[in-house]
């Protein structure tokens, strides 16, 4: 996947490697696994005995959780006058 400089894109199906995750999501390495340990983020799928990766579907779950929350976020605003 070469990306030439601009964002991490997703593909559209299949698992990305963390440096993907942490681009598309736009947090650091430190947090994205406390989000894990805390239950905001999926936990990895072990492709091998040292290789890790994510399921695209479930990235783009955390995604579309996150832009709905915003959303909400945002109507809520607007009701009460801010």
């Amino acid at each position: 996947m070469q990306n030439n400089g601009t964002a991490p894109t997703l593909p559209t199906e299949g698992f990305v490697r963390l440096p993907v995750v942490l681009g598309v999501l736009g947090i650091g390495k430190t947090s994205f696994w406390r989000g894990i340990h805390d239950g905001r983020y999926p936990h990895p799928v072990k492709l091998g005995p040292r290789t890790s990766a994510w399921r695209v579907e479930d990235i783009r779950a955390v995604i579309a959780k996150y832009k709905a929350e915003a959303g909400n976020e945002a109507t809520e605003g607007a009701a009460n006058g801010k």
